[in-house]
């Protein structure tokens, strides 16, 4: 682990920094890890909002990513490190991070019905995560103000190790991500079925 510093996209190693612009979709819930307590009709928008995504998001799937849970301004989301994400160190590549990172980031900041990309983020390599590591990335809103808005992304490992801390940045388009009368995806899709189209859920 070369502990270098990088900009651009995530480095292959496993500790470091690294800046970069994220895609601001994201992609799994199992209630009770959500940090911003609001009303039940919230909740319920916000689970609606993740299941559209997720319908939508194979990137994250292919990863054997889930959600394990969400919220208003919130979002959990955990992925096991399979063997085709290694790098050449045998630790987790950095990117693998940071795509789990960010797809935690996209949901929490897309719980309010109001389509919202990353305009960028930041992400800290603490430790490195190894084959068959349970990594989970816990999201949550430090501040909106407009269109514009902040994220922290804590990833850990199962015995609670921090991994990796990333900050996105989020800004609104304006537009509503659900459409009127949607429902929630094919069971299949649901954020919380096991991923069975790649990777180890």
């Amino acid at each position: 682990m070369s502990g270098a510093t990088s900009t651009g996209t995530s480095t292959s190693t496993s500790t470091g920094t690294s800046t970069g612009t994220g895609t601001g979709t994201g992609m799994g819930t199992d209630a009770g890890a959500g940090t911003d307590a609001g009303p039940p009709d919230a909740h319920a928008l916000a689970r609606r909002c993740a299941e559209a995504m997720w319908a939508a998001d194979p990137a994250s799937r292919r990863l054997g990513m889930r959600l394990a849970d969400v919220g208003p301004g919130t979002a959990r989301v955990t992925m096991r490190v399979t063997g085709d994400m290694l790098n050449g160190h045998g630790t987790c590549h950095g990117g693998y991070l940071a795509a789990l990172a960010d797809s935690a980031f996209a949901f929490a900041c897309n719980t309010e019905d109001e389509v919202t990309v990353a305009a960028g983020f930041d992400i800290v390599f603490v430790e490195p995560a190894v084959l068959d590591d349970d990594l989970t990335a816990d999201a949550a809103r430090r501040v909106r103000r407009g269109r514009s808005g902040v994220y922290d992304v804590t990833v850990t490992r199962a015995d609670g190790t921090v991994i990796a801390e990333y900050r996105g940045r989020s800004r609104s388009l304006g537009r509503p991500l659900l459409t009127a009368g949607s429902t929630s995806p094919p069971a299949a899709t649901s954020p919380t079925t096991p991923a069975t189209d790649g990777g180890r859920a």
